[in-house]
């Protein structure tokens, strides 16, 4: 039987450190109101020449790099993102020039927060079919580009970054174990750009009402984000006949440390036993499984043989886990 293995990871985060007292403007005492509020300390902004194509294209170096392995190698690029370069084409194409990929089929995947999730799970069965051994997978976005920063709700939540796993077929029993995503749609309301497309595109009009920039329904988010993510949990460790207690850790989407505390104590699974970045990072959506994976294998937290499940949740809605054996 053909798994896939993590090969390696790569990871990047503009220089421009944003601390939350930038939103001053917004609410007094900004840190404590925004730090209170969700665990969130500082973030980073893209500059404004700096595109998601370029961070993507950081990472997917940066994890090159660390598997010595020529961008010629991978037969496959796929990047998770809902702040792509532009309508058309790819960014993953842009990413495949960059780095030189010229082996590689390369496209797109909007899930928003969960599209690294959704990346990993469609690397996963590329894979284990046998039509591909190598495969990139990036979670790139840049929320700055279309925050409203008049909304007090949205704007100090979400920062900018990339991160990129590079999969490899391997017939022992290690890396993705198990994976399973999901869709409602009927809640695609709560998260949106409303003016960004064919239903209602971007005029003169739209942009003086803020319509051209990101909303979601904050409370019935959270209530969302508490209801899917236990389910995901028990879901994808039942299906992979473990036991939710063998897990060494959990990464989940890196939205608000309120959601983790209430999954802590609704699981009895202990804190420390989520891997959390969101005080330095925020929200990067898409890049923010990605980039906390990537974090905690460099700093040795993960280790060989640790069973870890990987997971996220957003707009759409959607939601996934996958379970994955280091």
């Amino acid at each position: 039987m053909i798994y896939a293995e993590i090969v390696a990871t790569g990871g990047c985060v503009p220089e421009r450190v944003v601390p939350n007292d930038f939103f001053n403007y917004l609410v007094d005492d900004a840190d404590t109101w925004i730090a209170s509020r969700t665990g969130i300390r500082e973030r980073r902004f893209a500059s404004p020449k700096e595109s998601t194509s370029d961070l993507a294209t950081a990472a997917a170096r940066s994890a090159l790099a660390r598997a010595n392995m020529e961008p010629g190698e991978l037969d496959c690029i796929i990047v998770g993102t809902s702040t792509p370069d532009m309508y058309l084409p790819a960014t993953a194409c842009m990413v495949q020039k960059n780095i030189g990929a010229k082996n590689a089929v390369a496209f797109d995947m909007n899930a928003v927060c969960s599209g690294f999730i959704f990346g990993v799970e469609t690397a996963d069965n590329f894979i284990r079919s046998g039509k591909y051994r190598r495969v990139m997978v990036i979670g790139a976005d840049t929320y700055s580009k279309i925050l409203d920063f008049d909304d007090k709700g949205t704007c100090p939540l979400f920062g900018d970054g990339a991160s990129a796993v590079i999969l490899g077929a391997t017939e022992e029993k290690r890396g993705i174990l198990q994976s399973m995503i999901f869709s409602d749609g009927g809640g695609w309301e709560l998260i949106q750009v409303p003016s960004s497309g064919s239903r209602c595109p971007v005029t003169a009009e739209t942009i003086a009402a803020h319509d051209n920039t990101f909303k979601m329904s904050g409370k019935q988010v959270f209530v969302f984000a508490t209801d899917v993510i236990p389910r995901i949990i028990e879901q994808v460790t039942t299906r992979a006949g473990v036991s939710v207690g063998d897990l060494d850790y959990i990464i989940p989407h890196q939205a608000n440390v309120r959601i983790i505390d209430f999954i802590s104590k609704k699981t009895g699974l202990g804190k420390e036993r989520f891997l959390l970045n969101l005080d330095r990072y925020g929200n990067t959506a898409a890049a923010s499984v990605g980039l906390a994976l990537d974090e905690n294998l460099r700093n040795g937290t993960l280790k060989p043989g640790q069973l870890v499940l990987i997971m996220g949740f957003g707009g759409g809605l959607s939601w996934g886990g996958a379970l994955i054996r280091l």
